[in-house]
C-alpha cells in the first residue's frame, strides 16, 4: 500500500505530524488536510500526548504550499471546498489547546507559511527559505494573510505578500515569523530539547493558559485583566498547580497529571 500524505506517531508523550510528499517538496494535497484534522482531533483527545510537533519529510522541504495541481485544477464546488478546508484547519491549528512546535526543515512557502504561522514555536534551519509567492501566478495569500498580519508589522507583511520574494531565516525571524534559526546539524536537537521541555509542563495548566491568551486578543486591557484573573484562579486550582507548588517548596521536580 502507499504511504499516507499525512504521517502520525506518538513517543514520550509528542504527536509528530510529518507532510509526507517529499518528491512534491511536501505541497499540501485534500487527502493530506483531511488526515492533519483527524489527527489533530486524536491527539487532542489523547491523554498520553502534551506537544505537538509539526515538520515535513525530508531535508529539502517544510511544506511548499498547496498541490497547484490538485486543488487549484478543481472546479467550482469543489475548489470552494478545498479552499473552505485549509481555512478550517488553521483555524483549528491556530486554536489549539496543546503546545504546537513547527520543525522547518527547508523550504516554507505559500500554504507552508499558515501551517509554520499557526504554531505557537517555529524552529527552523538557518539556510530555510520563505516566503508567499502566490502573487507570482495571479493569487493571493488570502487565508495567511490573516496569520501574517497577527505576526508581523504592516509595512513588512505587505512588502512580503506583494513582492512574493523568498525570505531567508535571519529575515524570518527578525520580522517575527519564526522564533529561532539554528545551523541544520542542530535542528533536531534544539527541537527535541524544545519538545521535552514543554512534554514536562502542566498540560492543564498549558490549556487553560493557552485557551485565556486566545480569548483576550480582541478584550479591553482592563476586560482582560478582571478575566485573566479569574483564569488564574482555575489554574491555580488544579491538582497539578497544587503539585507544582510543593515540588517547589520540597526542592524536586513535579510529577504533573494533567488533573
Amino acid at each position: 500500500m502507499p504511504e499516507k500524505d499525512l504521517l502520525y506517531n506518538v513517543t514520550n508523550h509528542i504527536a509528530r505530524i510529518t507532510i509526507n510528499r517529499e518528491t512534491y517538496r511536501n505541497s499540501i494535497s485534500a487527502a493530506a488536510v483531511a488526515l492533519f484534522m483527524e489527527y489533530l482531533d486524536m491527539a487532542e483527545k489523547d491523554d498520553a500526548v502534551r506537544v505537538i510537533c509539526i515538520t515535513g519529510a525530508g531535508k529539502k522541504a517544510f511544506c511548499s504550499g498547496a498541490d497547484l495541481g490538485g486543488a487549484m485544477s478543481a472546479e467550482g464546488d469543489d475548489k470552494n471546498q478545498a479552499f473552505h478546508d485549509y481555512a478550517r484547519l488553521l483555524k483549528r491549528l491556530s486554536g489549539y489547546s496543546k503546545p504546537t512546535v513547527a520543525r522547518i526543515n527547508g523550504y516554507c512557502l505559500a500554504g507552508g507559511t499558515g501551517f509554520m504561522l499557526a504554531c505557537d514555536i517555529v524552529i527552523a534551519k538557518n539556510d530555510a527559505k520563505f516566503g508567499t509567492p502566490e502573487v507570482n501566478v495571479g493569487l493571493f495569500p488570502m487565508m495567511i494573510g490573516a496569520l501574517i498580519f497577527k505576526n508581523v508589522l504592516k509595512k513588512k507583511a505587505m512588502e512580503m505578500v506583494l513582492l512574493g520574494e523568498k525570505l531567508g531565516a535571519s529575515q524570518a525571524q527578525e520580522m517575527g515569523l519564526i522564533t529561532r534559526a539554528v545551523v541544520p546539524e542542530k535542528l533536531d536537537e534544539t527541537v527535541d530539547a524544545v519538545l521535552a521541555i514543554l512534554a514536562s509542563k502542566s498540560p492543564v495548566g498549558i490549556k487553560i493558559g493557552k485557551e485565556a491568551f486566545y480569548a483576550i486578543q480582541d478584550m479591553p486591557f482592563e476586560e482582560s485583566l478582571d478575566f485573566l484573573s479569574e483564569k488564574l484562579a482555575e489554574v491555580a486550582s488544579t491538582q497539578d498547580a497544587i503539585e507544582g507548588i510543593t515540588a517547589f517548596i520540597e526542592k524536586r521536580k513535579p510529577v504533573f497529571t494533567g488533573k
